[in-house]
């Protein structure tokens, strides 16, 4: 697989995955666009950059791992991971069909290369914490990265876990909000708001630092200062739009959980390039 640090490459990737994850959510007539779109650019740049991992080798046991905790945001992650050469890109319109491997949310079963079935929302950043302790226990160089939902975080269980990892000096772990401020019900300051984030994080003990999620270049550093940081794990809180990069689902709760027509593909696909 090859990997680039080129922005223009990346973002190339990020329009691919972008389209991708339109087609089959609207083959499916079923899924999630707000939450895919909001996280393109945080998975492009860890997968086709900054991760050690290798497609013909998924179990390696040096390999980084990646968890993505909102598993409802699956298709971006199964568009990324079939361009990385996981799994075949040509099946991706059988997401949520019967026996697809492309199920509705990340499903080991189907998908071996997967760390971890998820979307019961709320538990991926213990599984990731879990990962990164056995990591450090073994010797191993490997690093954990974990995407949050936002309204996921509202969930108590992440914070037992964000106690945990900095009273265990697990440096070796990078959470990854993504803080696009929506959530299935409305707008998450509506329903329970997550301010002040950042100093939340950093009172939990976390080197954390607040960036724009859609720029690659302020990924790509955000990423290089958690591998450089000793002693305590990074949160990345990723300043997202829901939608982004599809003006007619950008900020708009109702894309959230809805499919979009076959005339709201076109316009996607237009607008996406």
């Amino acid at each position: 697989m090859k990997k680039t640090h080129n922005v223009e490459e990346l973002q190339a990737i990020a329009r691919t995955t972008r389209r991708q994850i339109v087609e089959m959510i609207t083959a499916a007539k079923s899924g999630h666009p707000g939450g895919s779109l909001s996280a393109v650019e945080i998975l492009v740049t860890l997968f086709f950059d900054v991760m050690r991992h290798d497609p013909d080798n998924p179990h390696w046991p040096d390999r980084d791992r990646f968890i993505l905790s909102k598993g409802h945001a699956c298709p971006v992650l199964y568009s990324v991971m079939a361009q990385c050469g996981y799994t075949p890109v040509d099946q991706l319109n059988t997401l949520r069909k019967l026996g697809s491997i492309y199920q509705g949310h990340p499903d080991v079963r189907f998908i071996p290369a997967l760390e971890a079935s998820t979307g019961s929302l709320g538990e991926g950043l213990s599984i990731g914490i879990g990962m990164a302790l056995a990591a450090r226990l073994d010797g191993r160089p490997a690093r954990t990265y974990v995407v949050l939902g936002d309204g996921e975080i509202q969930e108590g269980q992440i914070w037992e876990a964000a106690m945990f990892g900095p009273f265990h000096k697990l440096d070796n772990i990078v959470t990854i909000v993504d803080y696009n401020k929506i959530q299935l019900d409305g707008f998450v300051k509506d329903i329970m708001d997550l301010e002040p984030l950042v100093e939340k994080w950093r009172a939990f003990g976390w080197h954390t630092l607040d960036i724009d999620g859609h720029s690659i270049p302020a990924l790509q550093k955000a990423f290089a200062e958690a591998a450089s940081t000793k002693g305590k794990p990074t949160c990345i809180i990723a300043q997202t739009v829901k939608g982004k990069g599809v003006s007619f689902m950008e900020n708009n709760p109702k894309f959230h959980g809805v499919a979009p027509s076959q005339d709201e593909l076109e316009r996607a696909l237009q607008e996406i390039g």
